[in-house]
């Protein structure tokens, strides 16, 4: 790809600095209950300091949002409008096949893949400084930046918090959003495609397939599949932090850190939304059903035949179950902290393999931030 540097280049490291971690990892197990935290929460006054509780949410979401910040660097940089540090576009550059497959599912993937990593850029800058600018410790998490990338054209070549190659992708919640059942009270839904051990970016440039872009053309099958998974990987990721965000805002009290959860959960939900249709794509015609024949990924066409639990083109929340003597609502789901709070999160990405390869000292700070996260009461005013 034909490259041009800008002058507003930016080191995504400056994005991603805060303080140190010694917050997250000096919660104490004292905090780890409801009554402890509760008990803690009330004994700070509201003098222009948040109370424990709402430190612990903002501290997990800044967390979860440099997590974010981390994979959609990696897929910018490779398949995004523009690589990471940002150029100006040459509007006479050439796609690579990672972005020309990205291009079959949505003419505009690469566009929307690039503002979605800006956009979680964001998200943990601005997280990071409301944390100082109200008194608390922001999150670091330079230290466990230690994975190796891709090494493909593109790749910036530096240590990564997350893995995305070696994934478990969860396709559940592309049924779940169809269905008429919630988990909230107790449903359960299958894949809706198997993605297991699989990568969602190219992993060397053997990955890319041929020169000729064509998808038509024997090699390029392999990385339709990547971007496909891709696809799926986006809407997982972006669903968690829909629930996420709804789960968390249950818990907070001060107003202002209700306004920005609501700020931010909401671009989450548009970042969703736009990938159920990305994802639908990579599962009907043009672009399926084909096989590839390296990595023996297969994907159907979602239309032939036709079942409305999997049909791509029913890409808003189908009206589920709120409360068994209410009648159906279309909501985000779930809504609890049990399937949507922090702890599952943390457990879903892990299972998803996001950290394949990351330490034990990394998870175990997650877990702390995570458990004080859900832990967190909402107090009377």
């Amino acid at each position: 790809m034909k490259r041009k540097s800008s002058s507003s280049s930016v080191d995504r490291r400056s994005f991603l600095k805060g303080s140190l971690l010694a917050g997250s990892a000096a919660v104490g197990a004292g905090l780890l209950t409801s009554g402890t935290l509760a008990r803690a929460q009330a004994s700070t006054q509201q003098t222009g300091s948040l109370n424990s509780g709402d430190i612990a949410i903002l501290r997990f979401l800044a967390a979860a949002e440099l997590i974010e910040a981390d994979l959609w660097t990696q897929y910018a940089e490779l398949g995004g409008i523009g690589t990471n540090p940002p150029i100006e576009i040459d509007p006479n550059q050439t796609l690579n096949n990672y972005q020309i497959a990205l291009s079959n599912l949505d003419s505009d993937g690469p566009q929307y893949i690039t503002s979605n990593w800006k956009d979680e850029i964001t998200h943990a800058t601005f997280l990071n400084a409301y944390l100082e600018s109200r008194g608390a410790e922001p999150v670091n998490f330079d230290e466990f930046e230690t994975l190796p990338g891709s090494t493909a054209t593109g790749s910036a070549g530096i240590g990564r918090l997350t893995n995305l190659m070696n994934l478990n992708v969860d396709t559940s919640w592309y049924v779940r959003y169809r269905s008429a059942t919630n988990p909230d009270l107790g449903a359960t839904f299958p894949q809706a495609i198997t993605l297991k051990g699989v990568t969602a970016i190219p992993r060397t440039d053997d990955d890319f397939g041929t020169t000729d872009p064509t998808f038509n053309v024997p090699g390029n099958a392999h990385i339709q599949a990547i971007a496909n998974v891709a696809g799926f990987h986006f809407g997982y990721i972006e669903q968690g932090g829909s629930s996420l965000y709804a789960s968390l805002i249950q818990k907070a009290t001060d107003l202002e850190v209700v306004k920005l959860m609501f700020g931010i959960g909401g671009d989450e939900v548009a970042h969703f939304l736009e990938w159920v249709d990305f994802a639908g794509n990579a599962v009907q015609a043009p672009v399926a059903p084909f096989t590839d024949s390296v990595s023996g990924l297969t994907f159907p066409n979602f239309f032939n035949p036709l079942n409305p639990l999997i049909q791509p083109s029913l890409i808003f929340p189908v009206p589920t179950e709120f409360k068994r003597n209410l009648p159906p609502v279309s909501i985000i789901r779930p809504l609890t902290d049990k399937f949507g709070g922090a702890v599952a999160t943390i457990k879903s990405f892990t299972e998803d393999g996001l950290f394949v390869g990351q330490s034990q000292q990394f998870l175990r700070t997650l877990r702390t931030m995570a458990v004080a996260a859900d832990s967190a009461v909402r107090l009377a005013r």
